[in-house]
């Protein structure tokens, strides 16, 4: 029995070990399988372009007793705007509402013990917001100041931008390869090594931020001419490139 005893335990500690050197061996192989050297360069290319449309929002605001009131004011108004904006030459398609809501106005008196009675509905406010996309920006500022005339009394944000900026951003894209492949090729010299294959790119595009322009108070720009910067848009890629190292 006790000759069989021992003969078990070699035969399984025998076992063990087998077991344990074919699962560590794989592992080993893959830890000393070299890997290939690479180098990861970015660049940043930019290119300017001016404006070809402005996107404005407008909002009619209306107040009255009664929501259908204030609902027909509103209503009134808006299509007196939308009226002129097409005159202007403003396409159906570059016309959008983009808020639309109706209010109620509350209002809350104190008590002569200091506290407050439940609030009461006074009137209505409804509020209709448009967006409008300016592609003759020549006519920006009649197209501002003849809305504000006809009953835009909130909104005057401006946004510049460009229709079809794809030539601008493909410039961008080239100016950024470049100063990627030339940082790569310094870095490497300067190491003394040789540039190898692409191994991997890609590209970050920012598009420009809108130049939102603060609206003066409406009353006084019904009054004055509406004078109009548009400047150029700023368009910025950035390339990502992996080399591999040839040793």
């Amino acid at each position: 029995m006790l000759k069989f005893t021992r003969g078990l335990v070699v035969a399984t500690a025998l076992s063990g070990s087998m077991l344990t050197t074919g699962f560590v061996q794989p592992v080993f192989a893959a830890e000393t399988e070299r890997r290939e050297a690479t180098i990861m360069v970015s660049g940043e290319g930019e290119a300017t372009v001016a404006p070809d449309m402005a996107v404005i929002s407008l909002a009619v605001v209306r107040d009255a007793d009664t929501a259908s009131e204030a609902l027909s004011a509103n209503s009134a108004a808006m299509t007196e705007v939308l009226a002129a904006l097409k005159a202007q030459g403003i396409a159906e398609k570059d016309l959008q509402t983009t808020e639309f809501s109706i209010q109620p106005k509350y209002k809350q008196d104190t008590r002569t013990d200091g506290s407050y009675e439940a609030p009461v509905i006074v009137g209505y406010t409804v509020s209709n917001g448009l967006t409008v996309r300016v592609r003759e920006l020549a006519k920006l500022g009649t197209i501002i100041d003849e809305s504000v005339k006809l009953g835009v009394n909130q909104g005057g944000g401006i946004s510049f931008t460009n229709d079809d900026p794809e030539a601008t951003i493909e410039a961008a894209r080239k100016q950024a390869v470049e100063k990627a492949a030339a940082k790569a090729k310094t870095l490497t010299d300067a190491a003394g090594v040789k540039l190898g294959r692409v191994v991997e790119i890609s590209e970050n595009f920012a598009r420009p931020m809108p130049q939102v322009y603060a609206a003066a108070p409406m009353a006084k720009m019904a009054d004055e001419a509406m004078p109009i910067a548009s400047g150029e848009n700023l368009y910025t890629v950035t390339v990502n490139i992996t080399y591999a190292i040839e040793q």
